[in-house]
């Protein structure tokens, strides 16, 4: 299984409140040892622990998604 950590609307995106979802992130460590990220867009916040069953080398998340979308 995998963690997943989201938070938005953030008033305050400081270091500080950075630092406070990666202790958060860290409380999901047992759901996923073997990787972890963080992606922080404005005042939302992702945050994942990662457990590779099928493939340990790949697969990193969050995957941010890199396509253009018309608005």
């Amino acid at each position: 299984m995998c963690g997943i950590l989201a938070v938005f609307g953030c008033l305050d995106t400081s270091q500080a409140k950075r630092v406070r979802v990666l202790e958060l992130s860290r409380r999901l460590r047992h759901r996923g040892p073997d990787w972890s990220g963080l992606y922080q867009s404005g005042n939302s916040f992702l945050a994942h622990q990662r457990l590779a069953i099928v493939d340990p080398a790949s697969g990193d998340q969050p995957y941010p998604c890199t396509m253009k979308i018309d608005k």
